[in-house]
């Protein structure tokens, strides 16, 4: 079981990473993918990383909630920068295989203050996940049309990625899975006892567009919910993808793993 995005570089848990990542290998999760947000934390990330090769994944990007807090220009420029590096065929040591421009994408669920800033962002990013083929990790929050509007003008460039912490509508979800390169992130609301995500699942998201996530530290699931989340968790998500499709957890491990390698290809080259 993969959990393909996980913020277990933030500071929630910076007194007891080795044993949640234990907890996780104990539940039987085999990789975790882990988003950055910003340039300032992205040594720490790419640290963490290098220290657990083979199950912990980096990736690389700048998200829009984070547009106000750096030169954005200038955070990417450097960002990009480490990127080329990653991909070297000589990098130097430590440089890590960075397995997805994320997390990336719209948010304005606060105000729109830094909306043009946060549009071109998004879009530079986009560039990177073409220019070096790499698959996109994006956060949308109150900006479905925005999303949309942005995502039709590279239709054409074949990409990939995912839409995390998939909330919304049955016709946002055809939206979202109008392009075929991208796949739905399932977290912990579709467990939540007045969620309606499931109903939306059941009839609009089939389990082969389907990826398992945690958002780690967010978002916990039933009977987790309250608490501060973490990858060993994302269990709970497939047994509720298990009842919702009928099948059994053993089957959801097997179809959302192989969908998250398809995405992820750099972590087959390992």
């Amino acid at each position: 079981m993969i959990d393909t995005h996980a913020h277990i570089d933030g500071p929630e848990f910076s007194e007891d990473l080795e044993e949640t990542i234990q907890r996780a290998k104990d539940a039987g999760i085999e990789k975790i993918f882990v988003p950055a947000i910003c340039r300032k934390d992205l040594s720490h990330l790419i640290a963490i990383c290098n220290a657990h090769p083979g199950f912990l994944y980096p990736m690389i990007g700048l998200h829009p909630e984070n547009i106000m807090d750096e030169d954005y220009e200038v955070a990417l420029d450097r960002m990009e920068e480490r990127l080329e590096e990653s991909l070297n065929p000589t990098p130097s040591p430590g440089t890590p295989t960075f397995i997805a421009v994320g997390e990336v994408g719209l948010d304005f669920y606060w105000d729109a203050t830094y909306k043009e800033k946060q549009l071109d962002a998004f879009e530079r990013q986009i560039t990177w996940a073409i220019k070096y083929d790499l698959p996109l990790m994006i956060h949308a929050r109150n900006a479905h049309a925005e999303l949309i509007s942005i995502m039709k003008k590279y239709a054409a460039k074949n990409l990939t990625g995912v839409f995390h912490c998939f909330t919304g509508t049955e016709e946002e979800a055809h939206d979202l899975l109008s392009f075929p390169g991208f796949y739905l992130g399932i977290g912990g609301v579709a467990t939540f006892k007045k969620s309606t995500l499931p109903t939306t699942i059941k009839n609009a998201i089939p389990i082969e567009r389907i990826v398992l996530e945690t958002d780690t530290p967010y978002m916990a699931p039933t009977p987790y919910r309250g608490k501060r989340n973490e990858s060993a968790y994302v269990v709970e998500v497939g047994k509720k993808l298990a009842e919702i499709f009928d099948t059994t957890l053993e089957d959801i491990d097997a179809i959302t793993t192989k969908n998250a390698l398809k995405i992820f290809t750099k972590v087959l080259k390992e």
